[in-house]
């Protein structure tokens, strides 16, 4: 295939896409996409007007596109949605955009592929493996990023969480209600687990349970520490007295930040060792192998 069948091979795909984008079908917009501009914690979107050409074109590429990077991650062995990993990055971006992202990613891996074949023009199973690399490759980075961004937040959450335990029990300690003390912390702070609480306290105030608001960032984090805490938080129409179970958590929470701490200081401490261990080792099996080598030569007569 040569430069130019690529071209028109590009042209029919962007043509294509503009004709079923006329389509009634592709024109209308799922329930769930009008309403996701209101959802708390998503960020505000700016549509094109109804009907133009981009928008088509979004409508036409956004179910192509979700379907491939959804297969793209089951073969990666990603079992957990993008909706909730997008929210565990603290991303406002929505899984369709994500998608078109991880799409255009993908195409200028194409792009690239496709101008060092016309450039170089290697064999047919170079070409074809740059052809089928490189767009991988490239949707590839956009998930590598996500997934980095997904994991910095997580220790930034787990950093963060006995600090903010701490203070949530001193707040409820002082007269505080469950619901306040929620407040204040979101409003107080400027950390991830702030972050959360601020779409857990906007829940509560659209008319959702405190329990309800709690779980679900339970579930959006995934840590097991969260969900210790908002275990012990559903007890607060029950328990007496809350804040000591709370501060009680806060140092179960401290104790196993300790832990952790301890380990990677020794993890830490081990990888020192490995150098020290290569440069005293080379050189003694240098120090060895003199005498062996005299040793042998002996042994066998030679000179």
């Amino acid at each position: 295939m040569n430069a130019a069948e690529l071209v028109a091979l590009c042209v029919l795909a962007v043509g294509s896409a503009l004709v079923l984008a006329e389509l009634p079908w592709f024109r209308h917009r799922a329930l769930a996409e009008r309403l996701r501009p209101y959802r708390v914690g998503s960020a505000p979107r700016h549509d094109t007007p109804s009907g133009g050409w981009l928008e088509g074109m979004q409508q036409v590429l956004v179910p192509v596109a979700t379907e491939l990077g959804a297969r793209l991650g089951r073969l990666l062995g990603v079992d957990t949605d993008l909706a909730t990993r997008l929210a565990r990055a603290g991303d406002p971006t929505d899984p369709g955009s994500f998608r078109l992202r991880q799409a255009a990613g993908a195409g200028a891996g194409l792009a690239v592929a496709t101008l060092l074949i016309v450039w170089r023009g290697p064999s047919w199973p170079m070409a074809t493996a740059l052809l089928v690399g490189a767009p991988v490759l490239g949707a590839l980075a956009v998930e590598q990023r996500l997934s980095a961004a997904v994991d910095e937040r997580q220790r930034r959450r787990r950093a963060e969480l006995p600090v903010v335990v701490e203070q949530l029990g001193l707040l409820l300690g002082a007269g505080y209600s469950l619901t306040s003390a929620l407040a204040r912390l979101s409003t107080r702070g400027s950390g991830a687990i702030a972050a959360d609480l601020r779409i857990v306290t906007q829940r509560v105030r659209h008319g959702v349970t405190e329990s309800h608001a709690l779980e679900e960032w339970a579930r959006v984090t995934g840590l097991d520490a969260v969900r210790r805490l908002v275990a012990v938080l559903a007890l607060h129409s029950e328990a007496g007295d809350l804040a000591a179970l709370v501060a009680e958590e806060a140092r179960a929470e401290r104790a196993a930040a300790h832990r952790d701490l301890l380990e990677v200081i020794e993890r830490r401490a081990q990888l020192v060792w490995v150098p020290v261990t290569v440069a005293t080792l080379v050189p003694g099996l240098i120090f060895l192998a003199v005498p062996f080598y005299s040793a042998m030569s002996k042994v066998t007569g030679g000179g």
